[in-house]
This record gives structure tokens, sequence and C-alpha cells, in this order.
């Protein structure tokens, strides 16, 4: 009776350290298990996302009257001079210099490098980036340029412009780059410039510009478009 007991006091320690390590290792192959699923989860809503972009760019190529040509994205990048993103093709595709580039939601930039393959393309939030647009329904118009996130503004404007806020901001037309009433943003803020005869619209960008995956170049000739 007093070995089995004294046997039971060493042996009892032992066994509390097996079952320990015996639950952190299943505590850390739950925690893997976790991991992976949370992973494979993310990767799923991913392709969701991705395959709801694909469907609202195929819709668009379908409704439009504009010869439209896809591509996938496959390089973003900011540097001092340049804000763009880089797709896979280029002239061998059809794609030539000052082309616009839109996605489901509207315009995101204009190409200004093409190669045989794969062209640059200079996107809506660069600091340079101007594009002529109107503002619905008043139809005034300014020029739009990028201020910070995904918020640009339209200076300019005459201080009596009829201008509210959800207005929808469009292409003019008056480029020779974009054609006319391809959507832009949605106006968030109409400021009175103080001392001035002018007023200024904060617009939101539509497109998600930040998570670019696939995109259209127009490659319609502007002079046959009606």
């Amino acid at each position: 009776g007093k070995f089995s007991d004294k046997f039971s006091i060493i042996s009892s320690p032992l066994a509390w350290l097996r079952s320990m390590s015996r639950l952190e290792v299943e505590t850390q192959l739950l925690r893997e298990k976790n991991i992976q699923l949370s992973l494979k989860l993310e990767s799923m809503l991913n392709a969701n996302e991705e395959y709801k972009s694909l469907l609202h760019l195929l819709k668009l190529k379908e409704d439009s009257d504009l010869e439209l040509i896809a591509a996938n994205v496959i390089n973003s990048g900011s540097s001092a001079n340049l804000s763009s993103i880089t797709i896979d093709i280029g002239s061998n595709e059809g794609v030539k210099l000052n082309q616009t580039v839109l996605v489901s939601e509207g315009v995101i930039g204009k190409t200004v490098v093409v190669g045989k393959k794969s062209s640059i393309v200079q996107i809506i939030n660069d600091v340079n980036y101007r594009l002529s647009v109107r503002i619905l329904p008043s139809g005034n118009s300014g020029i739009l340029r990028f201020l910070k996130d995904d918020i640009c503004e339209i200076r300019e404007l005459q201080k009596n412009a009829e201008i509210s806020i959800g207005d929808n901001v469009v292409t003019s037309g008056f480029s020779q780059i974009y054609p006319k009433n391809l959507p832009v943003g949605e106006v968030i803020e109409v400021v009175n410039e103080r001392g001035s005869f002018q007023k200024v619209a904060k617009v939101r960008i539509k497109a998600k510009i930040g998570s670019l995956l696939h995109v259209f170049i127009i490659v319609s000739d502007l002079d046959q478009i009606g």
C-alpha cells in the first residue's frame, strides 16, 4: 500500500505533464486549423469579389456602344512623379497612347506608356491627373483634380452654380481623350470660397482605385462615337 501511494505521488506529476503536453499539442493543432480555415474563407471571399467585379465588367461591355478591350492589372505603384497601374495588354491588342481606362463604376485613368504586350495607366488619384467633367443635372463644367484618398475636387465653379450633394459627375466630352457622360463620381460637399466669386465641389470617386484587378480600355475612335 505504501509503495503504491509513493508511486502515485511520483507518477501523478508525470501524468499531469504528459496531459499538459498533449493539451498544448491539441491547442496548437486547433490554432493551425483555425488559421487554415480563416485563410480559406478569405480566399473564397476574395474570389467572390473578383467574380462580382468580372460580372460588372461583362455587363458594362454588353451594355456599352463603345469598343472595349479587357485587361488584367499586373502591377500598381506610386512615385513622386506618377500614380499608376500596369496592365497586361499593349499595342499588339490595339492599345494606343491617351486612351480612356475604366471599370464598371467609371473612369479610372488613361494610358500613358504603351508597349507591345503591356501598358502603363496614369490613374485618377495622381496629383497631376486632370479630367474635364460636368455636374448633373445642372450641367456646370470644370476640371477635376485629385485631393486625397478617394476624394477629388472641381474648382473655379461659378458661385451661382446650382450644385447639390449627391449630384453625379460625368466626363464632359470636351476632351480629345474621354467620351462624354462616362461616370466619374458623386458630389459630397460644396464650398463657397471666401472673398471669391467661385465655389468648389468635392467629389468622391466611384471606382475602388485601391483594389483594381480588371479594367477596360476604350479603343473606339472618338470621332465615330455619337
